[in-house]
């Protein structure tokens, strides 16, 4: 019978330097940390499983900006379950710290420990709530400064907030709860599965999307948010011009009475960072970028690849930091490479222990088209399966303010006094998860 108790919790840095560690339970060995590190980096085929077994121990791990938390125990334990308890130990800090990342837990490693203490007892998990831990947490969070970097000619207004906004540390005493600025952020984030073939056409596409809500209201008041009044959920409803979701489930602070009617949630918020809603689309939808691939065969030792990548976007929106990448034969001994002069600041790279050229534009304005000429030179001769080992090429980029599926918050409203006066921040955020274009 499987268990949930663990022996050890550990997070480490990217260097595999111990950050934050518990040993609960004394019977794994101390170690375990070490080899877990060496097993993630030196895995034989790619990138390791979250979940694996050296010497009768269970090592399950997940990463979150670059740090591995991880978890390690003797018991037959779900992998799932420990799993969704190392997610939830994550965003708990995350609510508590305002970001996770290695400057801010080294910086309140007392604060997380606190946090460990209430969450973890002799192994086995007790509360995971933000809002449940408020009343045993002592510790508040030190803020670290963040660099804030923002694309080529992209101001933000007087009623514009940047988005590193969002991070920010729970307030957790009463006193801090009187003095701080009433504020909720909206995010609606969609992340894309879309493959072309060679010509362009798309073969399959699939929208992952969710609207995340962080709250820093004091009282915690009930909100009305309101969506597209011709949403359409469920296949074979049809949506007649309108917004069509595939599937959809919701937090359990969402009363969803009023949303058959009027699509209005009446959400009464947890402390900290929540998802309303998950949803999924699948089928037609307009895709952000096309990519058009061309080979042709010079001479026997020579190739050359051209790769047009179109933003089919309004001319307002921009893909920021998009990343081409695609691997060339292994029989390849030299690359070069030629960018076109338009569209800002570009640049490509030639990996050749990887056998991979990556191709980076740092904004990819709506509207525009840049192109990549690759010449191969081999070692040996061109045929059938080297053309082969060329490709597939895939995407990947961030599109702030865009979403594929015209899913739009129409209203969000907090039923409070008049005094209250809150802000609201609305965001909608895409991004690549599979972009792939086969040659």
């Amino acid at each position: 019978m499987a268990q949930t108790a663990i022996s050890q919790f550990f997070v480490l840095s990217p260097r595999g330097d111990t950050i934050i560690s518990r040993d609960y339970r004394a019977d794994v060995p101390k170690s375990s940390s070490n080899t877990l590190f060496r097993t993630i980096k030196f895995w034989p085929d790619g990138e390791a499983p979250p979940c694996f077994t050296i010497d009768n121990v269970n090592y399950i791990y997940i990463k979150s900006n670059n740090l591995i938390i991880a978890a390690t125990s003797k018991f037959n334990v779900s992998p799932s379950m420990l799993l969704e308890l190392l997610n939830r130990i994550a965003k708990v800090c995350k609510d508590y710290l305002g970001i996770i990342n290695e400057e801010s837990i080294r910086k309140n490693f007392i604060l997380v420990y606190e946090l460990l203490d209430e969450m973890l007892d002799f192994g086995y998990p007790q509360g995971t709530s933000t809002e449940s831990l408020k009343g045993y947490i002592y510790n508040e969070a030190t803020m670290i400064k963040q660099q804030v970097r923002s694309g080529a000619g992209l101001k933000l207004g007087k009623k514009t907030k940047h988005s590193s906004a969002v991070n920010q540390p729970i307030a957790l005493s009463r006193t801090r709860d009187k003095n701080r600025r009433n504020e909720i952020f909206v995010d609606i984030l969609e992340r894309l599965t879309v493959t072309f073939n060679s010509t362009g056409s798309i073969i399959s596409s699939e929208i992952d999307g969710r609207i995340q809500m962080k709250s820093y209201l004091s009282g915690n008041p009930q909100l009305r948010l309101a969506l597209n009044p011709d949403l359409v959920i469920g296949k074979g409803g049809g949506n007649y011009g309108g917004v069509a979701l595939d599937d959809a489930n919701f937090h359990e602070c969402a009363n969803l009475d009023e949303f058959e009617e009027t699509r209005t949630m009446v959400i009464s918020p947890p402390e900290g960072e929540f998802v309303v809603m998950n949803y999924r689309v699948s089928g037609d939808f307009h895709a952000p970028f096309r990519v058009f691939p061309f080979v042709e065969d010079i001479s026997d030792l020579r190739l050359e690849l051209v790769i047009k990548v179109r933003a089919d976007m309004d001319a307002k929106s921009y893909g920021s930091n998009v990343k081409v990448r695609f691997p060339v034969p292994r029989t390849t001994g030299t690359i070069s490479t030629m960018l076109d002069k338009t569209g800002g600041p570009q640049n490509c790279e030639y990996r050749d222990k990887q056998k991979e050229v990556v191709w980076n534009i740092e904004k990819f304005m709506g509207g525009t088209e840049h192109t990549l000429v690759t010449k191969i030179t081999l070692v040996s001769p061109c045929n059938a399966s080297t053309r082969k080992e060329i490709g597939p090429i895939s995407l990947d980029f961030e599109i702030p303010m865009y979403n594929s599926s015209n899913l739009k918050v129409k209203y969000l409203r907090i039923n409070a006094h008049a005094s209250y006066k809150p802000l609201r921040w609305v965001r909608y955020v895409t991004q690549a998860a599979s972009y792939i274009c086969r040659t």
